[in-house]
């Protein structure tokens, strides 16, 4: 272990939490996001449009590298046939309702016990994800109990810089007031998440291997992890407590 890292930032899906597939709770998500804007098509052809219209956006977002805002990402994207004042005030809705019908998101038996160690070990934890949604992520946090032990929560859906941008990572050390070379990154996907953590200089990559992950992104980076996990317990085999911290 580099005995000079002093912060560790975490992803979010697929790394903390994953998602368990309920057909029941997905088809009613499914009907809801459609009661909600008044879709007068049949439920067939309103999530072949919009389904086309994610595809479009998810590939220009990760050629540009930039996440648009809920509000932007509905109006301008995804809905667009729609009236944009009636879409905007329900973005949010909107957005929680389109991940839901992909099923339950969970985070790890092991997450939370895990957080709680790592904090009690010495080290200052902050969240770097790629996501969507703005409330998501901080409403898990609540509802789990750990909002305390994260000092930053950098999400790109508010900071607009995807990963592998480097600035969404100098973004999150500079809000624990933190060189990134005291900093870890521990994420999921072999290319986005190991170029990001490279790139912004961070001492260390860790790589949750997560197959899910694995079925989606090619693997044609150059750059490896520092160590590849498969239980987030086994960071606490990577970062043993700091020097000034007691057993």
């Amino acid at each position: 272990m580099n005995p000079d890292i002093k912060a560790i930032f975490l992803d979010v899906g697929n790394t903390l939490r994953i998602v368990v597939e309920d057909p029941e709770f997905q088809a009613e998500n499914r009907r809801n996001l459609m009661k909600l804007v008044e879709a007068k098509e049949s439920e067939a052809e309103f999530y072949e449009k919009l389904e086309a219209k994610w595809k479009f956006y998810r590939s220009t977002s990760k050629q540009t590298l930039q996440e648009a805002s809920e509000k932007e990402l509905w109006t301008k994207w995804l809905l667009p046939d729609y009236p944009a004042e009636k879409i905007e005030p329900l973005a949010g809705k909107l957005t929680r309702l389109w991940r839901d019908c992909d099923g339950h998101r969970v985070p790890r038996p092991e997450a939370r016990d895990v957080i709680v160690e790592l904090d009690r070990r010495g080290y200052i934890l902050g969240i770097i994800a790629n996501t969507i949604t703005e409330t998501e992520i901080p409403d898990w946090m609540e509802e789990d109990n750990v909002t305390q032990y994260f000092k930053a929560v950098v999400l790109s859906s508010k900071v607009r810089d995807r990963k592998p941008m480097p600035e969404i990572y100098w973004e999150a050390a500079r809000r624990i007031n933190m060189p990134p070379e005291n900093c870890a990154y521990v994420g999921d996907n072999p290319v986005r998440d190991v170029l990001g953590t490279r790139k912004a200089g961070f001492a260390m990559m860790i790589l949750m291997a997560e197959p899910e992950t694995i079925k989606k992104e090619p693997q044609n980076c150059e750059e490896k992890a520092d160590y590849t996990i498969t239980s987030l317990t086994q960071l606490l085999d990577i970062f043993p407590p700091r020097a000034n911290v007691k057993a």
